[in-house]
């Protein structure tokens, strides 16, 4: 009971002041909630309403609760949205890509066995772009960005290692062979690693990234390092090899940002990325790179039966061009026959292309390589203009990638999800700009009415360039030589 109000009084002292700090600077909190429960447990897990799913019917069925809670805040990101002045056609013209891949999503209800189904997820799905659009559609985007993913972390991380300590029962399950799985305030491992990559993307970005973009992030305080403390301790104990190969390639990108070659022109970024794909995708079959970096990680060729996974639930495929439907292959009798064959209860293929094969085909997994390829061309040309929010967008849209090797997270309810849409987004023609003062407002009165009278009165450094009236003056040129 000690520990647990400690951790409350602190977690409560970060968010006074993180509040405090940013007086005069507010934001939705509504994506904020919607990110806690997609990275943590869902309301009926926390108020134990709701069992472990064991059969197809439980998995379909859901929980009530869960829908209202989700379509309540879908419902309050709609109203703030609403609220704002957007641009609708142009957003929508500027982002082809997205809305057609989910407009094409909803129209496999036409093929799907279960359109019911489809449609609830289909519509609880949408609020994953609509929280992007919240935080990308606030007068400083990538601020909020940076705050959410920050306030995230007061819930994520303390809460997690207070269950892993202090609440075995809630923070820890077990494997079959007696050994523990240390889960925090998630369901299994993997989604604790996932919280551990969420904030680890934000904290090594506003503590790498070079702090002269429109837009950095400001300096760290002394409860950031305790944060990235809990972060590294909680990545350790999970053991969730994907969140920390995801979360170094972050760091690299960053890091390399900074290299001297890179840092006068950082679209080089997005070349030295696809040129170390493309190697990689030339010398696998002859040097088996995956099977070295498998090895570095601490893991076997089979990913940990991932592979095992992958054969029958592709020999399960319903049509290999348009899939099974939109999150309709695990249902009904072909659910039950993969439990049965694997002796498990199981609900992704734990890979986030093959997910998206076999729930939408071929079409499906071009659509996600697009819109990453559309982004990382937006991106491109960001990083020369605004290099501090470029790299950030650069990272997410890297670690998304990778992330979905082993992991499938190109839908439904997950952070990672959320934060590829932040960065594919593109609202450029839709940011109405941050209040400044006017350059009369710069300038000291007294100085401007000295100016008027006609007495010489010297200006500080900062107003010199304005005339009387706060008008900027013409830059003066000074001659060769």
């Amino acid at each position: 009971m000690i520990a647990t109000l400690a951790y409350l009084l602190f977690i409560a002292y970060l968010f006074w002041n993180d509040v405090k700090k940013r007086e005069g600077t507010s934001i939705s909190w509504v994506p904020l909630a919607w990110m806690f429960l997609a990275g943590s447990r869902w309301v009926s897990s926390w108020l134990s309403l709701s069992g472990p799913l064991t059969s197809v019917d439980d998995y379909a069925e859901g929980s009530p609760v869960d829908r209202a809670v989700f379509f309540a805040l879908i419902l309050a990101g709609v109203f703030v949205l609403s609220q704002r002045k957007i641009n609708w056609s142009e957003l929508f013209t500027q982002n082809p890509w997205i809305v057609l891949y989910f407009l094409y999503c909803l129209s496999s209800i036409a093929w799907t066995d279960e359109p019911i189904i489809l449609v609830k997820r289909w519509i609880k799905d949408l609020g994953n772009p609509i929280m992007a659009l919240v935080m990308l559609t606030e007068r400083r985007p990538y601020e909020a960005v940076g705050i959410t993913l920050r306030r995230l972390s007061f819930l994520l991380l303390p809460l997690s290692v207070l269950f892993v300590r202090y609440y075995p029962e809630l923070g820890r399950t077990y494997h079959a062979d007696g050994s523990p799985m240390y889960t925090g305030v998630g369901h299994q491992k993997n989604d604790l690693g996932l919280m551990c990559l969420t904030a680890g993307l934000y904290f090594s970005w506003k503590l790498l990234q070079k702090r002269n973009g429109t837009e950095s992030v400001e300096k760290a305080d002394v409860y950031d390092f305790v944060l990235i403390g809990m972060l590294v301790w909680l990545l350790r104990m999970s053991d969730s090899q994907t969140s920390l190969a995801c979360l170094l390639t972050a760091v690299a990108l960053l890091l390399l940002s900074r290299a001297p070659i890179i840092s006068g022109k950082r679209s080089r970024l997005v070349t030295a990325l696809g040129t170390t794909a493309g190697l990689y995708a030339v010398l696998e079959p002859t040097f088996h790179l995956k099977d070295l970096v498998l090895a570095l990680l601490g893991r076997d060729p089979s990913l940990t039966n991932r592979t095992a996974v992958w054969d029958l639930v592709t020999s399960h495929e319903a049509n290999p061009l348009i899939g099974a439907g939109f999150m309709s292959f695990w249902t009904g009798q072909r659910m039950k026959e993969i439990w049965e064959a694997l002796g498990t209860v199981i609900n992704q293929a734990h890979s986030g292309y093959v997910e998206q094969y076999l729930n939408l085909g071929y079409i499906g997994v071009g659509f996600i390589a697009v819109i990453m390829l559309s982004a990382l061309l937006k991106v491109r040309k960001q990083l020369d203009v605004d290099p501090s929010v470029g790299i950030l967008r650069l990272c997410l849209i890297a670690a998304a990638a990778l992330y979905n090797y082993t992991e499938a997270s190109f839908y439904g309810m997950n952070n990672m999800w959320v934060m590829l849409l932040i960065a594919s987004i593109d609202i450029s023609g839709n940011r109405e700009p941050a209040p400044m003062k006017s350059a009369a407002a710069l300038v000291p009165a007294p100085a401007i009415d000295a100016m008027r009278r006609g007495i010489p009165e010297p200006l500080p450094a900062f107003s010199r360039g304005f005339d009387a009236q706060g008008r900027r003056r013409a830059p003066m040129l000074k001659p060769r030589g």
